[in-house]
């Protein structure tokens, strides 16, 4: 079964810079996506980046410069790089894995993880 675990949250003040990280396993398409969500407290879930298996990134217009997608295909890891963090980006962090789509930020994804908490001070 696919299982994926996200870590590298925390609180950090307004300007600063997180990594996150989630380690997939049981996950063997060799064509997919990979992708970052988030969810603020009252409010939906929300695309922030993507990757797919050819390495084409998507970003989400207000992280477009600030966040950084990456993946280690050898130790089956993506990574979320936050730079310049504001409070606006506090909510719960989800990576999510599914087969390759041609538009990795619009595809219904069947693999979530549990999430990681980012909370931005002002």
């Amino acid at each position: 079964q696919v299982q994926l675990v996200e870590s590298g949250g925390g609180s950090v003040q307004a300007g600063g810079s997180l990594r996150l990280s989630c380690g997939a396993s049981g996950f063997l398409f060799r064509i997919y996506c990979l992708g970052w969500f988030r969810q603020a407290p009252g409010k939906e879930r929300e695309g922030v980046a993507t990757i797919d298996s050819g390495g084409r990134r998507s970003y989400v217009d207000f992280v477009k410069g600030r966040f950084t997608i990456s993946q280690d295909n050898a130790k089956n890891t993506v990574y979320l790089e936050m730079n310049v963090l504001k409070p606006e980006d506090t909510g719960m962090y989800y990576c999510a894995a599914g087969p390759w789509s041609s538009d990795c930020l619009l595809v219904g994804y069947a693999y979530w993880g549990k999430g990681t908490q980012v909370t931005v001070s002002s």
